[in-house]
């Protein structure tokens, strides 16, 4: 009797079934190990930033257009916030004296920018102390004088070391209904400074261009706005010294309107002298003042309104008048 051949079967463990699945779903590649799950988090918080930055940049631009109505004068800040001038510290058209034919052209070409008219960029370089920034702040007033609050000009001033941010002013300037003087006194560049670049594209060469309701008046001691050392490195180091002259000079042409200021005569410094006292209420023999006044201006060493102004304030002090009408 044949004997029949016992089969073994071999039992798998209970957990073999499901192990295998489980090797064959770790070999497939994960978010993890393409580096898709590390990265998430990264790109969401970077996504978040330009978000915030956005609405940041939005919230500030649509506060400072709102705020337009508030003054007529503001100051410019890098950060994209503008400061409201209460009172601007001007001094009366009147009282600038020996600055006649500076003062007319500079107050009808800013007639013609308030009314809408093609204008000039304007430059007022000269000698110091003699009215360039108060005849900007005087002619800003004297045009605002009859005009009704929608219509009046706004005077903005950008301080020099903040002219880089001058584009940013531009592009929030240029959706508001309002028309602009945007001011820079004393603007001046030393040694390697290239933020006269950002003003070369601003007044003309860049793409958008200056917005037509905004205007640009500048003051400076110096006519091409360059130190003359700044000038001449470029003539001794560059490769084509005229090239690299022009480069730097072009940025005063880009100013259409040149007014130049100079020195005063001593008839000049005397009717501004009287011109302050007369305004003030400041009394005292005619000879006693021509004498003190020539007097104080040989002390400092120059005639200029501001040496002028320097002197009244101290013969008011001294005789116990205040300056009330300034």
């Amino acid at each position: 009797m044949a004997r029949k051949t016992s089969k073994t079967t071999t039992r798998r463990p209970a957990g073999a079934a499901a192990q295998k699945p489980r090797q064959i779903a770790a070999k497939r590649p994960t978010a993890t190990a393409i580096g898709l799950a590390d990265d998430t988090p990264e790109r969401i918080a970077r996504a978040l930033e330009a978000i915030a930055a956005q609405l940041a940049a939005a919230s500030v631009a649509s506060a400072a257009l709102e705020s337009f109505t508030d003054a007529d004068a503001y100051v410019w800040h890098p950060d994209g916030k503008l400061t409201r001038v209460p009172r601007v510290s001007r001094v009366e058209m009147t009282l600038l004296k020996g600055i006649d034919r500076m003062r007319d052209i500079l107050i009808e070409n800013t007639a013609r920018f308030a009314d809408g008219l093609p204008a000039n960029n304007a430059l007022l370089w000269g000698a110091r102390g003699m009215g360039k920034s108060s005849l900007v702040k005087a002619a800003h007033a004297t045009i605002n004088l009859d005009r009704k609050a929608a219509d009046r000009l706004k005077l903005i001033e950008i301080h020099r070391e903040d002219i880089e941010s001058l584009p940013s002013l531009m592009e929030l300037l240029r959706s508001s209904p309002f028309r602009f003087i945007v001011f820079c006194d004393d603007l001046s560049f030393d040694g390697n400074d290239a933020s006269y670049k950002s003003l070369k594209a601003v007044l003309e060469g860049g793409i958008e261009g200056r917005p037509e309701n905004v205007i640009l008046y500048a003051t400076s001691n110096r006519r091409h706005l360059l130190a003359r050392e700044m000038i001449e490195n470029e003539r001794s180091t560059a490769i084509n010294p005229g090239e690299a002259v022009e480069e730097k000079v072009s940025l005063s042409d880009r100013f259409g309107l040149w007014l130049g200021f100079h020195r005063c005569s001593q008839d000049e410094y005397l009717a501004m002298v009287n011109g302050y006292c007369s305004h003030f209420g400041i009394k005292l023999s005619e000879e006693e003042l021509e004498r003190e006044a020539l007097e104080w201006s040989t002390t400092r060493g120059s005639r200029s309104g501001r040496v002028a102004w320097q002197f009244v304030q101290e013969l008011a002090g001294r005789l116990g008048v205040r300056l009330t009408g300034k």
